[in-house]
């Protein structure tokens, strides 16, 4: 007897369906999976086996054939368990056949019958709706995660017991909702600016990179609070809308980090260590995962001690930085991850800062006054462990000062997250309606043409932008960066022109331009 179910496999983030087709013949006892599945999916025989055992079904003493097609792509996980048991159940006629066909199935069998959650669920469910299934049948844990959609009939239950009387009688169980504000409420309140002691000309550097999208770099020495300021910045930047936010959650669904909540309703912010290899950081493995540059996909990606990473991890940067997404090629496939992100990195001003703060070359002491200043050769050499090509594409270059003593005791309020946000959030809305009907976004997103027709400057702005290239060395990607940071402040400021006091502030962002 053949028996065929539907489940789903990933490539990248995007689901496609997998026929489980089990095939119980008479012959010699036998249990074979075919289809390219990897270990994981070749063990689930023994999982299948326990969970029909221990619910009291009776396990076919005969020949068993599982095969997943499409045979030709590579499968991994145990997220066909629930598929396959069904198919041994349909046989043993505890479930109905029909229903089988009018549903997408995925789940993991424990030993008891219990059904563990999976990764990959809001793609599967994405595709179910897609391709007109009745419905989705997942393990309880990722019933909220599937519902995000709304309009597709999930059903999540704790064990396979539940799965069968659902089969038998399927308008008897009413689908799961997922109500957002919920989700919401679930999150743990961000870090604030208002808990930021001094640094204003830093914060506004940050705000600016919030209201345009723009990609910031931090320079300063240890102790000045680059990383406790790096970590405020997703708590001002505007609040993801509905599809972002399945955007995320997809892109965590798909790498499994998603433990128990149903949606990422907030802006992800990582942060991966300076000894991240090029696939935790793009992403990778034999079948593709999701990196830290698609974990902070609508979010901000933060790497600290920039100097510090591996040379070719950073240049791989350089693609998902301008394009958005990242595309891995193994052998036979292709696997592309979202990665739209506000890329933030902080840096010592030279190498030997952490001697100055023991009182020898290039630091602060405790007091916030400059014991000696690194030299312009000990920058150079410093800075030149980045490439030029990777500072070129970060928008916004500030220094950090330590922070004086006076800064640290005094009580007085600083100026909390929401305030900046509010400011945000009115610059962000008058780039949408100025890129209405284009298909950007922010003011970093723009290209030549729109830099052209909406960065226009008086003789004053011409004068003081050739000043900057002639005397300070900017490259002509430093001076279209300008532009657009220019542009920006004017938005915060509510103005339709550039004056030339917006391209002051926008020009004294590009700290390191002198050192290449």
């Amino acid at each position: 007897m053949l028996v065929t179910t539907s489940s789903a496999a990933l490539i990248g983030v995007e689901a496609y369906v997998v026929e489980v087709e089990v095939d119980i013949a008479t012959g010699l006892p036998d249990y074979i999976i075919v289809g390219l599945p990897d270990a994981s999916i070749r063990e689930s025989k023994e999982r299948v086996k326990a969970a029909l055992k221990n619910g009291g079904y009776e396990f076919p003493s005969r020949k068993v054939t599982v095969n997943l097609a499409p045979a030709d792509r590579r499968k991994e996980g145990p997220s066909f368990d629930l598929s396959i048991a069904l198919g041994h159940l349909a046989f043993l006629e505890f479930v109905p056949v029909e229903p089988l066909r009018d549903y997408l199935f995925m789940g993991e069998l424990a030993l008891d019958g219990r059904l563990k959650p999976v990764k990959g669920v809001l793609s599967a469910a994405q595709l179910a709706r897609r391709l007109g299934f009745r419905g989705l049948v997942v393990p309880k844990d990722n019933e909220k995660e599937a519902a995000l959609l709304g309009d597709l009939a999930v059903y999540g239950f704790k064990d396979l017991g539940q799965v069968v009387g659902f089969l038998r009688n399927p308008e008897g169980t009413a689908p799961c909702r997922c109500d957002l504000a919920d989700l919401m409420g679930e999150e743990a309140a961000e870090p604030d600016f208002r808990e930021v002691k001094g640094q204003h000309h830093v914060k506004r550097a940050l705000e600016v990179a919030a209201a345009g999208g723009h990609n910031v770099l931090l320079i300063g020495p240890p102790g000045a609070g680059k990383t406790m300021l790096a970590r405020r910045l997703p708590s001002i930047l505007p609040g993801m809308s509905f599809e972002e936010m399945v955007g995320v959650t997809q892109v965590y669904s798909a790498a499994g980090l998603l433990r128990g909540r149903g949606a990422v309703v907030r802006r992800p912010f990582r942060a991966p260590h300076h000894t991240v290899t090029d696939a935790g950081l793009i992403g990778g493995g034999l079948v593709p995962r999701p990196g830290e540059v698609s974990l902070a996909h609508h979010g901000v990606l933060f790497l600290d001690e920039l100097p510090e990473f591996r040379r070719k991890v950073l240049e791989d940067l350089r693609q998902p930085i301008e394009d958005g997404i990242v595309t891995i090629v193994r052998s036979g496939m292709s696997a592309t991850f979202p990665s739209a992100f506000m890329f933030v990195a902080a840096m010592n001003p030279c190498e030997d800062v952490f001697r100055g703060m023991r009182g020898g070359a290039g630091g602060r002491g405790a007091s916030g006054e400059t014991e000696r200043d690194c030299t312009e050769s000990q920058r150079s050499r410093y800075y030149a462990k980045i490439s030029g090509p990777l500072l070129d594409r970060i928008d916004i270059q500030v220094e950090v000062p330590a922070v004086k003593f006076a800064e640290i005791r005094s009580r007085a309020e600083a100026e909390p997250s929401a305030a900046i946000k509010a400011r945000v959030e009115a610059a962000r809305e008058r780039q949408r309606e100025r890129f209405r009907g284009k298909k950007i976004f922010s003011n970093a997103q723009m290209g030549v043409r729109e830099i052209r027709e909406f960065c226009r400057i008086d003789a004053e702005g011409e004068k003081l932008l050739e000043t900057a290239v002639s005397k300070l060395g900017f490259s002509a990607r430093a001076y279209d960066r300008s532009l657009k940071v220019a542009r920006t402040i004017a938005d915060l400021a509510g103005e339709t022109e550039i004056s030339p006091s917006h391209l002051a502030e926008a020009i004294q962002y590009r700290a390191m331009d002198r050192y290449y």
